[in-house]
């Protein structure tokens, strides 16, 4: 048995286990951070596939941008948590465990009956990728194969940005997101505002930059953005904008806006919707990746910030 398979499956039992025990364990904040861990053991398991691109998605959603949106759930509801007589009964935690079992068995009885090797488009994408001068073949997928889907994507989380405002009280319609954080001046948190920004968006630009050959992209670049100035604004050095700002509301649509823009030329000088020429075709999906980066950043941040709580001042 080599290194790497005595590594896997001791990866792969302390998955399992975390994730018991993240379902298991009756304190919410315990579980919240068993579900981070977990999520940051799962991007392991998929750099092992090879998978580097969504190890970083999953790394970024959940195990960065998701635990602190779900530390933050945890601490408002501490105070309040179920008592004992409040809790599930027996027969229902082991009817939930039951169901959770049996659709795990078929899960894997399902990819057990996969032909073997599996049908896959992955020849016809590596033998078209000329077609856009990118050497990564999941940008190649993402941003020309399967660009309706990947726009439409951009446009959902736009919604979800507009149904999370749509939550506001009429009085603070307009004004500014989530409570005004105060940390300690002094202390650890605003330490690490002040010295992990500069380097997070280096890492954020690189990422973006270098997703046209190797793994990464708009929307890994963008996950790094927003938990940087996440970082700041929890720290109280900054804080979040009013929802009502032109610039703001600018930025959230310019990913969706300029993607949606390249497909009517497409529509209209090409082929097809987002058909790009193949002479700019590369330029192009430059371009929409940079807008795509900034209403990421600014969208993801937005959403776990909450519900406008506040007037515009400050």
């Amino acid at each position: 048995m080599s290194t790497a398979t005595v590594f896997e499956i001791a990866l792969a039992a302390v998955v399992l286990g975390l994730a018991i025990w993240t379902i298991a364990v009756p304190d919410t904040y315990s579980s919240t951070v068993g579900f981070v861990a977990y999520g940051l053991l799962v991007a392991l398991i998929w750099v092992r596939l090879d998978a580097v691109d969504v190890a970083l998605t999953e790394a970024a959603i959940g195990g960065g941008l998701g635990g602190v949106m779900l530390l933050g759930a945890a601490a408002r509801l501490r105070g309040s948590e179920v008592t004992t007589a409040e809790r599930c009964s027996l027969t229902v935690r082991l009817s939930a465990a039951i169901l959770s079992a049996s659709t795990a068995a078929v899960l894997a009885f399902a990819i057990l009956l996969l032909p073997n090797p599996p049908p896959t488009l992955a020849p016809a994408a590596v033998s078209n990728a000329g077609a856009t001068g990118m050497a990564n073949p999941v940008t190649n997928v993402l941003m020309a194969f399967r660009g309706m889907d990947t726009m439409l994507e951009k446009v959902v989380l736009l919604l979800a940005i507009v149904g999370v405002w749509s939550l506001a009280a009429d009085r603070n319609w307009g004004g500014r997101q989530g409570p005004r954080h105060e940390a300690d001046p002094k202390g650890v948190l605003a330490f690490l505002a002040r010295l992990l920004p500069p380097a997070g968006i280096v890492v954020g630009i690189y990422m973006l930059w270098t997703g046209a050959d190797h793994p990464g992209g708009a929307f890994q670049g963008g996950a790094v953005l927003a938990s940087m100035w996440l970082l700041v604004i929890m720290a109280g050095l900054a804080d979040t904008p009013p929802v009502s700002s032109p610039r703001l509301r600018l930025v959230l649509v310019a990913g969706p806006g300029l993607f949606l823009a390249v497909g009517f030329g497409g529509l209209c000088f090409g082929a097809a919707f987002l058909a790009y020429p193949v002479a700019i075709a590369k330029p192009l999906i430059i371009g929409i990746e940079v807008a795509m980066t900034l209403t990421i950043a600014a969208t993801l941040a937005l959403l776990l910030a909450g519900a406008p709580e506040r007037s515009v001042e400050p």
